[in-house]
């Protein structure tokens, strides 16, 4: 089987571990290297924390590289009271001795796109580095396979403002960039989408009764996640983002979506708004493929069997289970 090549673009992170978790049990994928942006913790935290998932999960061989940690334009707003004090769900897992991040995000994607055929980017956080990097070397950029980004919202509300996602919100400058000039296939993994991928309760008490230590890892790192989703919103459980767009990466029929010309708003009420032009007012050529349907189970599905595959038998019956399908169990504040 001919793997996929890809850098995974990601700001550690609670839904950035997970989707880190699943890209690396996963064989169709060759993961090349993770590059850090700041977004969710300041690069600098983002990085250690992906060195300790990737200690978690017995990978220290994928490099890590982290990007100079500032938005293009806007000052740098974190998010540390969604995903905890250290971005892991204040488990303040030891840190890595040993094995370090690298400097030279930026550096790292260019090289690695003129060194490999068919690479690709899955881009989880800002899309800072992705934009620095066109702004370096506009060709070197144009020679990438596929970006899919988890970020924006079509009809969907936005999570850190009433219409803006918080990735494009972060670094809208960054965004509105790489849809205006990267001219490459890009993938908007939005809102939309992920809002239906929810770890709900049944299935945190099912990990929880593995006794296994990526499961055991799992429940502990998204407990505070858990906690905020149902201060935050009456959620039982939590919306875990990232994790799709690697999913999707992997096979493309658990979303579906429609092209469509979008652009980003950077200044104003409305900064990090996706404008999704349905009404083909801007007479532009589409420029996104936009996700707006997903087979939840089926992602569920790839993602619990992948990372606790000893367990799939008592997964598959669980999912497969109509008393146990609910998602997205929201109540009145």
């Amino acid at each position: 089987m001919d793997k996929k090549k890809i850098i995974i673009d990601c700001d550690p992170g609670i839904d950035d571990s997970l989707a880190i978790m699943l890209a690396l049990k996963s064989d169709e994928l060759d993961v090349k290297g993770l590059t850090i942006v700041s977004g969710n913790v300041h690069a600098s935290k983002g990085a250690e924390n992906a060195l300790r998932i990737l200690k978690e999960i017995g990978r220290l061989d994928i490099p890590v590289y982290i990007g100079d940690g500032s938005p293009l334009e806007r000052e740098l707003i974190t998010a540390e009271d969604t995903h905890g004090e250290d971005g892991l769900g204040e488990t303040f897992l030891p840190r890595v001795e040993g094995v370090n991040y690298k400097e030279g995000a930026v550096d790292f994607i260019l090289k690695s796109l003129r060194e490999e055929d068919e690479l690709s980017i899955i881009a989880i956080g800002p899309l800072t580095n992705i934009a620095k990097a066109l702004e370096t070397d506009k060709e070197t950029m144009r020679k990438l396979k596929e970006l899919v980004v988890m970020g924006g919202a079509f009809k969907s509300f936005g999570n850190c403002s009433q219409v803006a996602e918080f990735n494009f919100w972060v670094d809208p400058h960054a965004a509105e960039k790489v849809f205006n000039e990267l001219h490459r296939n890009i993938t908007m993994v939005g809102l939309d989408v992920t809002r239906e991928i929810v770890l709900t309760p049944n299935y945190i008490e099912m990990l929880k009764q593995f006794k296994h230590p990526l499961a055991d890892l799992i429940v502990k790192i998204t407990k505070f996640y858990v906690d905020f989703h149902w201060a935050q919103e009456r959620t039982l459980g939590c919306v875990i983002n990232d994790p799709l767009a690697i999913a999707y990466f992997i096979d493309s029929s658990i979303c579906s979506g429609e092209e469509y010309y979008v652009d980003i708003v950077t200044e104003g009420k409305a900064i990090g708004m996706s404008l999704v032009d349905e009404g083909d007012f801007y007479r532009k050529e589409a420029n996104c493929l936009v996700l707006t349907e997903v087979n939840s189970k089926a992602f569920m599905e790839m993602f619990l069997t992948r990372l606790i595959p000893e367990h799939k038998k008592d997964i598959l019956n669980v999912l497969n289970n109509p008393k146990y399908s609910y998602q997205n169990q929201k109540f009145d504040k």
